[in-house]
């Protein structure tokens, strides 16, 4: 396959179009883009200017205007309202433990390793995030363990870990009145190995041969629903599936639950395990990812002028959110505070960005006024990073339409180390970002050797960093331009 010129990632992608790929013309075209035009988000009147038919033309920047008449914003009060993050799980490639991921990243460890769980072979990319060694045991009874995707496996793993965090373990629970806590835990693509599997069985021995498991390990809603029936969790309970933006989905709609007052509790996050024969040739034939198989530890680089795509990954994250009254009440240790969140919709093309911007930085505006922050008040940006062509810059010149002073304010890269775990990829920079918050140390953005001209923000170049964070956001976008930022902030009473 030829080298990338153009490509993509998930919102922020665009695809190589001069050239066809070998089984014919891309399905995905340009669209023509019109001209100039002024459009209000909120408080915030954004001036656009795109480009016309041309791929590689210059897009002029979104301006954004504020109006004079714009009041100081305010954070919510009521501890109803107020919500705080009491406990954090995940499944990672560096394992399930929060501390132990956490601390590969700040010691700039890739865990982008050659692919063994399939036979790779000769496929063109050979590497992802491929977790190893991975143990349901105390979680998963066995019988179950084996049937069930990997998808579930690590949204159980990752959920359940994050109850016993927040000091909601069984016996807890029982004296709790389930009703009012919720499970939100969404995916991109869901059980792909057992769908996949349905698929083969049919091809190759007729439907009978069909596992009757085929169809409910394979939907997307299964793993909150498998979460709940493990739990007893009877409050709120679905899926959101927006690509990778899918778990800051899960995260706004579920702090939204709480804020209406449906529900006390949510346990809201996101599971992938794509890295499998489909899901790795399905990205390949995409042109989306990296093709560094001499050296794929340094494949994944977002903001370097030598990135080709991005590196898969998978995994769970997973986060308790609870209205500030009933952790209280409870006497939860509080992690962190969620201020807010938005989403928004590019409504321009399945994969290509907006050459404006506007869907992401108009997100970002969205989100801060949920929140009730400044833009002045944020100081660190957990970045959807993908380490694509076009995402990348399109992502950092939205932030600098939004921040108009950026030299306050850091920004890193996750998936550099951990590849990107679509639905997934927001749960576990969630907690990347919250523990940034708690141990005051950002994580590196490792293989930055070449930065981009246009990166005039500082991005923790290979070497963690020293920072309080007063705010901070995290973003995440994925195909269909679904855009999604969440705030957090440490928590203050």
């Amino acid at each position: 396959m030829a080298g990338i010129s153009s490509a993509l990632s998930c919102s922020g992608l665009i695809f190589n179009k001069s050239k066809e790929s070998r089984n014919g013309p891309s399905i995905f075209q340009y669209n023509g883009l019109k001209q100039a035009e002024t459009m209000q988000v909120g408080s915030t009147k954004f001036e656009t200017k795109r480009c016309i038919s041309n791929s590689s033309a210059k897009c002029g920047r979104v301006k954004a205007i504020s109006s004079p008449t714009v009041s100081a914003p305010k954070r919510e009060t009521d501890p109803k309202k107020r919500i705080v993050i009491t406990g954090t799980g995940l499944v990672s490639v560096f394992g399930s433990d929060v501390d132990t991921f956490y601390n590969k990243l700040l010691e700039g460890v890739s865990g982008i390793s050659l692919i063994d769980r399939f036979d790779a072979s000769e496929y063109s990319v050979r590497f992802a995030g491929q977790i190893r060694d991975f143990s349901s045991k105390g979680y998963i009874d066995g019988k179950n363990d084996r049937r069930l995707d990997d998808c579930w496996r690590y949204c159980l793993v990752a959920g359940k870990r994050a109850l016993d965090d927040a000091s909601l373990g069984k016996e807890v629970l029982e004296t709790m009145d389930k009703s009012r806590i919720g499970v939100l835990v969404g995916t991109g693509m869901g059980g792909l190995q057992a769908f996949s599997s349905g698929v083969e069985a049919l091809v190759q021995k007729g439907y009978k041969k069909i596992s009757p498991f085929f169809i409910p390990y394979s939907i997307t809603n299964m793993g909150s629903a498998l979460l709940a029936i493990d739990t007893g969790l009877m409050g709120p309970n679905y899926s959101i599936s927006t690509a990778c933006a899918t778990a800051n989905y899960c995260f706004y709609a579920a702090a939204n639950h709480i804020r209406r007052g449906d529900a006390d509790i949510m346990v809201a996050g996101g599971t992938e395990a794509a890295v499998t024969a489909t899901g790795v040739g399905g990205f390949i034939a995409c042109r989306a990812l990296s093709q560094r198989n001499g050296d794929p530890q340094t494949a994944s680089r977002p903001w370097d002028k030598n990135r080709d795509g991005f590196v898969m990954g998978e995994g769970a994250g997973v986060l308790i959110m609870e209205s500030l009254e009933h952790a209280t009440k409870r006497g939860a240790h509080i992690i962190a505070e969620y201020l807010g969140g938005a989403v928004t919709c590019d409504a321009h093309h399945m994969t290509d960005p907006r050459s404006d911007g506007l869907g992401v930085s108009s997100c970002i505006v969205k989100s801060l006024e949920d929140a009730g922050v400044a833009p002045e008040e944020v100081n660190y940006v957990n970045a959807h990073a993908t380490s694509t062509l076009a995402g990348d810059l399109a992502e950092v010149n939205a932030i600098k339409t939004v921040f108009k002073d950026t030299s306050e304010i850091k920004m890193n890269g996750t998936k550099s180390m951990i590849g990107h775990g679509l639905g997934a990829a927001g749960g576990l920079e969630a907690i990347a970002t919250i523990q940034a918050i708690n141990t005051g140390w950002l994580h590196p953005t490792i293989n930055q050797n070449d930065l981009e001209t246009e990166v005039t923000i500082d991005t923790v170049p290979n070497v963690k960093k020293q920072h309080e964070v007063n705010v901070a956001i995290s973003n995440s976008f994925g195909f269909g331009g679904h855009n999604s930022v969440v705030v957090f902030a440490p928590f203050k009473p």
